[in-house]
């Protein structure tokens, strides 16, 4: 029932020893990825061999969302603390800490040049800062959100966030516009597909959205998978042909972009909700997180050895 080009074959499963693995996420070739934990750290693993690279400690409390830079230079991370904090890859070593938002931080994203990165909390901002500077506070704090923000995502010119009051919002920088749509009910994650054309939206009634980014037009909706309770995420394919979503059933739904028909199930035993997953960025393949565990998904056994 799978396409040959969607990540339906378990790989292999890793034990992150981290507390409960809030995040995970793949870097931007996809040769690496990052987890985030109960723990207060960040690791950084090559998922495809299985190796623990690198831990990153330094965080007062959970580590809710993690980033590589563009360059895989740098990492942003944030949590409970309510700071934001970026990281030497190499070294290990904390550069810079980020403090301003008044509750936890749930989203971090970098722009396209690594320039700066932004946050967003349950305070209802997105804060925006400037890692060429030495300066600790934002250059610009977008508050129209009336609830959480849950997920930030950057495509060129455009910051898309998502948010608890019912919004997403589109930030064109160019121009200077604001674009909201209201989705009805509590958003918990945006992302934009590969060409920048659609806005992909979760919903805490267990329903996904696939709205044109421009007109803000609905063009398809995803069921099946059960979101109520949790911030449960979801992402394109590496080719924007499927949508695939976690559920709080322990199970990762595949459907069909344009039918929407669902096309596959991934089984995650033993667990209660696959609420973090990541899909590589040119490949077909997928990291999801459940528990304490980061298991990565391939359409065909022999693809790792590309990596």
């Amino acid at each position: 029932m799978a396409s040959e080009n969607i990540p339906s074959r378990l790989e292999r499963v890793i034990e992150c020893k981290q507390g409960a693995v809030r995040a995970v996420r793949f870097n931007v070739d996809g040769a690496y990825c990052l987890t985030c934990g109960s723990d207060k750290s960040v690791k950084l693993w090559n998922p495809h061999k299985g190796i623990l690279l690198h831990t990153y400690s330094g965080h007062g409390y959970e580590v809710l969302d993690a980033r590589g830079s563009s360059d895989n230079s740098l990492i942003g991370s944030c949590g409970l603390d309510k700071s934001v904090m970026m990281w030497n890859v190499s070294t290990g070593e904390a550069l810079r800490k980020f403090r301003g938002h008044a509750a936890r931080v749930n989203c971090v994203a970098f722009n396209e040049e690594s320039t700066v990165i932004l946050s967003g909390s349950v305070d209802t901002t997105v804060r925006i800062w400037d890692l060429r500077s030495r300066k600790n506070e934002p250059i610009q704090v977008l508050d129209e959100a009336k609830d959480a923000i849950m997920t930030v995502a950057v495509s060129a010119h455009e910051i898309l966030t998502a948010s608890l009051d019912c919004y997403t919002r589109i930030y064109d920088l160019r121009n200077g516009q604001l674009v909201s749509n209201c989705i009805g009910e509590s958003v918990t994650c945006a992302s934009f597909s590969g060409d920048g054309q659609c806005v992909l939206t979760s919903t805490m009634g267990s329903s996904i959205h696939l709205m044109d980014r421009e007109t803000g037009e609905l063009l398809s909706q995803y069921t099946g998978h059960a979101c109520k309770e949790y911030k449960v995420e979801s992402c394109f394919t590496s080719s924007d042909t499927h949508v695939m979503s976690g559920s709080e059933d322990g199970y990762v739904y595949c459907w069909d972009l344009v039918k929407t028909t669902l096309t596959n199930r991934l089984e995650h035993t033993g667990s209660q909700v696959v609420h973090s997953l990541s899909s590589h960025p040119s490949q077909p393949y997928l990291l999801t997180a459940s528990l304490g565990q980061m298991w990565l998904w391939s359409a065909q056994s022999q693809d790792k050895e590309s990596i």
